[in-house]
């Protein structure tokens, strides 16, 4: 719905720089939401078929999002770092500051891992910034392990990922 991808679009944009390390250039930043997290970015992420989304809702204010892909990884060297097959990757996952400590990235972790037991796949993987010690601490303790790495275009900055993966 055009009216989900406006709401997750613009927390996507405001979730999206806590992910980043601190030297992230602001420019950088701005034109891969603009790319990549805009409110038509969303509108295809919602009609594939592939991806899901789920929202965490409080009293009718988006707080949380997780977007999940089925299907192979595009990039080669992912491929080869997830081992276990068929795999989902968690491709997105972000919780408002507000929100930070609530349990609802738990919660939206959960879902989208079971939704992805559900569709038989005996792993899901994603990519985080090695300096984003929140985040990997988060996957860490949710059974997530360093399998590889990559490296992941902001703008004009390619940025260095962990490639982490749960087998299920």
């Amino acid at each position: 719905m055009p009216a989900d991808a406006h709401r997750v679009s613009a927390l996507a944009i405001e979730t999206f720089p806590l992910a980043c390390p601190p030297g992230t250039k602001h420019e950088n930043i701005d034109q891969f939401c603009a790319t990549k997290l805009s409110p038509e970015s969303f509108e295809a992420y919602l009609a594939d078929t592939r991806i899901c989304v789920w929202f965490a809702n409080e009293e009718g204010e988006l707080t949380g999002y997780v977007m999940s892909v089925s299907g192979e990884p595009d990039d080669p060297v992912i491929a080869e770092a997830v081992k276990a097959r068929p795999t989902v990757e968690i491709s997105k996952i972000y919780v408002r500051v507000s929100a930070h400590g609530t349990g609802i990235a738990q919660q939206l972790m959960s879902v989208a891992v079971e939704e992805a037991k559900a569709e038989g796949a005996q792993s899901v993987w994603l990519g985080v910034n090695q300096q984003n010690e929140r985040a990997n601490s988060f996957y860490e303790r949710n059974g997530f392990l360093v399998v590889g790495e990559r490296r992941f275009q902001v703008g004009d900055s390619l940025e260095e990922d962990f490639v982490r993966e749960k087998v299920l």
